[in-house]
């Protein structure tokens, strides 16, 4: 399987280097690769003014522990190129810290992560933070990075850089990675990190504007519900 290290700059790079079992992952359509983006930032420019709204409220309460209210984090996109992805800070401001002393001090949370790459009972969530996630209001400012171009509203979950060794499918690389998508309206947090391959693989193959409009109101369920940690 090639490498996850270097670029892939094309379409073919990725459809060469699937297994077998996952050859007949289609290149990208007239939809995925000309009508998707365009809708994706239609809807963003009408979903972006309320969003900024109720993002500046949280935003609001977000810092009242003195510290920036938004973060941003690298994140793998199409082709493996790199970008900056923004979200409502829902962490601690020593997040880093507070995560490593606590995994080298429980060897079960190791475990829990090291599979997942998640917590149910994560340290580093502050009270605000975990209404947000829970609700997905701190994914709204992605809306950003769909306008411009990095993301898309529908594709698969970002991937941090040092996940890329975790992963083991290829069909990631051909799209933009989604505010929301398969594997975020699945039963995620059941989960391991690796079987995200699978619902990437298959978005990959399903991907129409029937499909992305269905995975969009399959997330209001999901949000309403409050799965998200």
């Amino acid at each position: 399987m090639a490498s996850h290290d270097r670029r892939l700059n094309t379409y073919a790079d990725i459809l060469s280097g699937l297994p077998r079992a996952t050859s007949e992952l289609r290149i990208v359509s007239t939809y995925a690769s000309s009508i998707k983006p365009a809708l994706d930032f239609i809807l963003a420019v009408l979903i972006v003014i309320p969003a900024a709204f109720l993002v500046g409220i949280f935003a609001l309460l977000v810092m009242l522990d003195g510290h920036n209210p938004f973060y941003r984090q690298t994140r793998i996109g199409k082709n493996g190129r790199a970008f900056e992805m923004w979200k409502l800070r829902s962490m601690v401001p020593n997040a880093e810290a507070v995560f490593e002393s606590y995994l080298a001090s429980d060897p079960e949370a190791r475990k829990e992560w090291d599979l997942t790459q998640k917590l149910k009972n994560d340290p580093r969530i502050t009270v605000i933070g975990r209404l947000i996630r829970k609700s997905s209001i701190d994914e709204l400012p992605q809306l950003f990075n769909v306008l411009k171009g990095d993301m898309a509203l529908v594709g698969p979950r970002p991937m941090m850089l040092d996940q890329r060794a975790l992963y083991p499918g290829l069909a990631y690389y051909a799209m933009r990675p989604g505010i929301t998508g398969f594997w975020q309206t699945s039963e995620r947090n059941e989960s391991s990190f690796a079987e995200r391959a699978t619902y990437d693989a298959s978005y990959f193959n399903e991907m129409s504007f029937k499909t992305d409009m269905g995975v969009i109101f399959k997330t209001v369920g999901v949000v309403l519900t409050g799965t998200g940690y």
